[in-house]
């Protein structure tokens, strides 16, 4: 047995697209260390794609807006599976506009639908699910680590997030009453998918957290999945109800001294003034 003991391990996994997916990223390391993942995909085109990346694997699909399609989902699973010891939920959605608007101008329609899929589904996840935990088993979630500053491009996603991550420890809790399964939030920095080459402004700050955080590299999906598997696995179990912030430093270092001479010398170039004493 490996040292993370995830052999035969059944975990649900939500959110594989592609290869750059942490999802995706996520699930190949489970496999690697004898875990079956059991793939949760949106629609049937999303679900041909996964097919490619992991065939012969089990694909099924949810939409989590839907009541009745989750419910659904736990009968197809329940149905196959006595016992599951660990979900991913890899799940975000925001109607980003096309043209920039303040936050402010956020559309209600459009923020209530970004919580309802990017939040509220892992409550309904996790209670409707419940009855197969495993008494031990592993939630993770994923956010991001600035839901207390203003990351501008990321509008109302980051209040989505925060949202997110408080109730990461109400399921903490309210699963204590009755198991010990355990729910962890991991706060990952910009990363190269899919879904973040959509957001307006994401080069920038993707640029920004690469030149900031202390190792003066980008992240990788797969550096995520390494925290990700930790915590599904049962050496993290006195891990439960936190944000796990996995960004190689970059919210700890805003004012590194490349960005702020590299400042300083466009600001002497554009002959603009100093602060003032």
């Amino acid at each position: 047995m490996s040292f993370l003991g995830l052999e035969n391990k059944k975990i649900i996994v939500f959110g594989v697209r592609n290869k750059k997916s942490i999802a995706y990223h996520t699930a190949t390391l489970l496999q690697q260390e004898g875990a079956e993942c059991l793939f949760i995909v949106r629609d049937e085109d999303i679900k041909a794609k996964v097919a490619a990346l992991f065939p012969g694997k089990e694909i099924f699909t949810c939409d989590v807006k839907e009541q009745k399609s989750i419910e659904d989902l736990y009968t197809n699973i329940s149905s196959r599976y006595q016992k599951i010891d660990g979900m991913l939920h890899s799940i975000a959605f925001a109607n980003i506009p096309d043209n920039y608007v303040s936050f402010h101008e956020m559309n209600k329609t459009d923020f209530l639908e970004a919580i309802d899929i990017s939040c509220f589904s892992l409550t309904n996840l996790a209670n409707t699910f419940k009855g197969i935990f495993a008494h031990d088993a592993s939630v993770v979630t994923l956010s991001v680590p600035f839901t207390r500053i203003a990351v501008e491009c990321y509008g109302y996603m980051a209040p989505v997030k925060a949202a997110l991550e408080s109730s990461v420890v109400y399921l903490a809790k309210s699963f204590s009453n009755f198991s010990n399964v355990r729910f962890n939030v991991v706060a990952s920095g910009f990363l190269k998918t899919t879904s973040a080459a959509g957001i307006p402004g994401f080069v920038s700050n993707y640029i920004y957290s690469e030149k900031t955080n202390f190792r003066k590299k980008a992240l990788d999906a797969s550096e995520i999945a390494d925290v990700i598997v930790y915590l599904l696995s049962k050496r993290s179990a006195v891990i439960n109800g936190q944000i796990i912030v996995s960004d190689a430093g970059t919210m700890l270092n805003p004012y590194d001294k490349e960005i702020l001479d590299a400042l300083i010398k466009n600001k002497n170039q554009s002959g603009v003034s100093g602060v003032n004493g």
